[in-house]
């Protein structure tokens, strides 16, 4: 069975609205390396719109700012499918993009038991979801030393069955000061 890992970027005083701090040159870097890793992408419509068509474009014309920027676009160009989960999305615009209206948890628990490699989750409204229903295998977790303030939160107004409780099996500090964590459960 293949691993369903959540990555997400968050302030110290835990937003995960990326537009409230800003993100580095390693910050690409290290979530490239796990994008290399993986052959499906999942998200709900707001971070596929965010995504799609922004990513593609950049691996295509080689336009990003830095270096990372284009690899990390590259990266997420090979990634072979995009699933999106939402009942509004007319149609997907990016390749192989496919949109599932149907249970949630049935869904990805079949993408779990296809062979393949990893299967990546983004957002902050879908994975809140799937983190309540226990599907998340691995959480990659870059905190920002950086306070917000206000905006969204993980799991904002989500009530977990039962305390989740994971295991540190990686801690990384990188070049600019922010910290990745990775937990398991």
């Amino acid at each position: 069975m293949r691993k369903l890992i959540y990555g997400i970027n968050i302030s110290l005083d835990g937003c995960c609205d990326h537009t409230k701090f800003g993100g580095g040159e390693d910050i690409h870097e290290y979530f490239t390396h796990f994008m290399r890793k993986a052959d499906v992408l999942v998200y709900g419509r707001k971070t596929y719109q965010l995504m799609v068509p922004f990513w593609p474009e950049i691996a295509k014309n080689n336009s990003g700012e830095t270096a990372s920027i284009n690899e990390f676009a590259q990266a997420f160009d090979a990634v072979s499918k995009i699933i999106v989960f939402s009942k509004t999305l007319e149609k997907a615009e990016g390749k192989n993009t496919t949109i599932f209206r149907t249970n949630l948890q049935e869904e990805i628990l079949k993408l779990k038991q296809e062979q393949g490699k990893d299967i990546l989750l983004g957002g902050v409204d879908l994975p809140s979801q799937i983190i309540k229903l226990g599907l998340v295998d691995e959480y990659n977790i870059v905190v920002h030393p950086t306070l917000v303030g206000e905006g969204r939160r993980l799991l904002d107004g989500v009530s977990l069955q039962d305390n989740l409780q994971l295991k540190l099996t990686d801690s990384t500090t990188l070049r600019s000061g922010c910290v990745a964590l990775r937990y398991q459960k």
